[in-house]
């Protein structure tokens, strides 16, 4: 599909808004099968190398993915914030991460397809566009979940496959 924006830009489409929410929840669906991985005191406490623990990265995500999309999709900005109450319990971070995901779902639908190109401030601080943004949080997901698979590794587990997402 082509669509011309002005007269000397054209904008060409290779992936619809579904394809990109199914892909990012198939990321998503694995990085949560890694967390079900951990023991419950390594998801907390282990660390390699000076990196933080694996809980630390998922507070991260947490702040940035339905949040983020929750501020595309309604134009509110809100500062980041990547402390949520968990108790030092997985459980409740699996939780806060399906809160997340259905967030993710629920606001997504919420942004029409000319929205990706605009121009944003995400979280009053990081200057892109909507999909630079939304790819900035898929991209972010997978470099941590990354380092959730070292850490798994070198607790002696194997983690989830990547490609089955």
């Amino acid at each position: 599909m082509e669509t011309t924006l002005n007269k000397n830009t054209k904008h060409y489409d290779v992936i619809t808004p579904t394809d990109l929410i199914n892909h990012w929840q198939g990321h998503r669906g694995l990085t949560r099968r890694v967390i079900e991985a951990f023991p419950e005191e390594a998801f907390f406490n282990h660390t390699i190398g000076g990196m933080r623990p694996f809980s630390d990265m998922v507070m991260e995500l947490l702040g940035i993915a339905g949040p983020g999309i929750k501020e595309i999709a309604s134009g509110v900005q809100a500062p980041l914030n990547e402390n949520f109450d968990h108790g030092n319990k997985k459980a409740k971070i699996l939780e806060l991460w399906d809160e997340a995901t259905n967030d993710i779902n629920t606001y997504w639908v919420q942004i029409k397809p000319e929205q990706f190109q605009q121009h944003i401030k995400i979280f009053g601080q990081y200057e892109g566009t909507v999909h630079s943004s939304i790819f900035y949080f898929i991209d972010n997901e997978i470099h941590h979940r990354g380092q959730g698979y070292v850490y798994l590794r070198s607790l002696g587990i194997e983690p989830p496959p990547f490609y089955e997402r």
